[in-house]
C-alpha cells in the first residue's frame, strides 16, 4: 500500500493493458498516406496517360482515314487488291504505324459488291508512364476508317444537260477543261463534241417547264441510270429563256451532267462547271468539264466495282459517313 502511494506521488503509473500507443497511431497514418498516394498516382496517371492515349488515337485515326482513301483510290485505278493493301500500309507507315512493328497492326479489307468499300483498321500499343507503375504497362488503341470509291451510277440535283461522248478522249479524259462555248443543236441528242441537248431524264418530248424548274432548283432529279439507258428526248425548239435562267441560277457552280453516245444511250456522269449562258443570238452555255472530280452529288448505288464502266471525268472518293 505504501509502495503504491509512493508511485502515485512520484507521478508514475502502470500502463493500462489494451490502450493504443503512439506507434500504433503512426502505423495507421502511414497506411492512410500510402493509400492516398496510390489514389493520387492513379488519378494523375489516368489524366496524363489517358491524354497521351487520346492523342495517339487521333493520330491513328488520321492514319486510318488517309490509308483508306489512298487504298480505295489505288484499287479504283488498278483493280489490284494486293497493291491497294500495300498502299494502305505504306500510308499508315508514313504516319507512324508500321504493320507488324512495335505492336502496330494495319488490317485492310475490301468489299466490291457495291462500288469499292475499303476498310482500314489501325491498332497500336500505347506505352503508359505513371499508370505503368500501378501494373498497367500498356493499353491497346484501335481505330478504323472506311472509304468509298467507284464510278457513279446515281446522281441527285443534276443539270438538265446531256453532252456527247465525243467530248472525251478514249481514256475518259475531257477534251474541254478550259472555258468553251457549247451550243444547242436543237436535236434529241448532242450533234457534236461541243453540242448539248436538254433533258429532264424522262421520255417523249422534253418538258421545258420541268427543265426550267430543275434550273431554278424547284425540281430535284434523283436518278439512277444503267449503262446503255436511252435518255435522249424529243427536243424541238431553242428554249431561249432557259439560257437566261441558267445564267441566273447555275453560273459559277459545278453540276453533274449525263454523257451519251451517238445513239443517245447513257455512258456515264461527268462534272460540268457553268460559267455563263447566252440566251440571245448565240444560244450557248460557256463552261468546262472538271477532270477527276469527286462530286458530292454523285454516288454508287447498285454497281459492283468491277462491273461499272469507266465513266467520264468524274469518280466517287470519300470517307463513309
Amino acid at each position: 500500500m505504501a509502495s503504491e502511494m509512493r508511485e502515485r506521488a512520484s507521478g508514475r503509473h502502470r500502463p493500462v493493458i489494451g490502450a493504443p500507443g503512439r506507434d500504433d497511431e503512426r502505423g495507421q497514418v502511414l497506411v492512410l498516406f500510402t493509400l492516398c498516394l496510390v489514389a493520387l498516382l492513379g488519378f494523375a496517371g489516368l489524366a496524363l496517360d489517358g491524354g497521351s492515349a487520346y492523342a495517339q488515337r487521333r493520330q491513328q485515326q488520321t492514319a486510318a482515314d488517309l490509308a483508306a482513301l489512298g487504298a480505295a483510290n489505288d484499287y479504283l485505278i488498278s483493280g489490284d487488291a494486293t497493291q491497294a493493301t500495300t498502299r494502305a500500309r505504306t500510308i499508315a507507315a508514313s504516319n507512324g504505324f508500321i504493320h507488324g512493328v512495335s505492336g502496330s497492326v494495319v488490317n485492310v479489307t475490301l468489299d466490291t459488291s457495291n462500288g469499292i468499300r475499303m476498310t482500314v483498321g489501325v491498332a497500336g500499343t500505347h506505352r503508359n508512364s505513371i499508370v505503368g507503375i500501378l501494373g498497367m504497362p500498356s493499353w491497346q488503341v484501335s481505330t478504323t476508317a472506311t472509304a468509298l470509291s467507284g464510278f457513279p451510277d446515281h446522281a441527285r440535283a443534276v443539270s438538265p444537260f446531256i453532252f456527247s461522248v465525243s467530248a472525251f478522249g478514249t481514256d475518259g479524259t475531257p477534251k474541254y477543261q478550259t472555258p468553251t462555248d457549247f451550243g444547242q443543236g436543237n436535236g434529241d441528242i448532242p450533234n457534236s463534241d461541243i453540242d448539248f441537248a436538254w433533258t429532264n431524264y424522262g421520255t417523249g418530248n422534253v418538258d421545258t417547264g420541268e427543265v426550267d424548274d430543275m434550273i431554278k432548283g424547284d425540281l430535284t432529279i434523283d436518278k439512277t441510270l444503267e449503262f446503255g439507258d436511252y435518255i435522249g428526248q424529243q427536243n424541238a425548239g431553242y428554249h431561249s429563256f432557259l439560257f437566261s435562267d441558267v445564267n441566273t441560277y447555275m453560273a459559277g457552280q459545278d453540276w453533274p451532267a449525263a454523257i451519251v453516245d451517238a445513239n443517245g444511250n447513257f455512258t456515264g456522269w461527268a462534272t460540268f462547271h457553268v460559267i455563263s449562258a447566252d440566251g440571245g443570238g448565240s444560244k450557248t452555255i460557256n463552261g468546262y468539264f472538271v477532270s477527276a472530280s469527286t462530286s458530292s452529288r454523285l454516288s454508287v448505288s447498285a454497281c459492283a466495282a468491277n462491273d461499272c464502266p469507266r465513266y467520264f471525268g468524274t469518280y466517287v472518293l470519300k470517307l463513309a459517313e
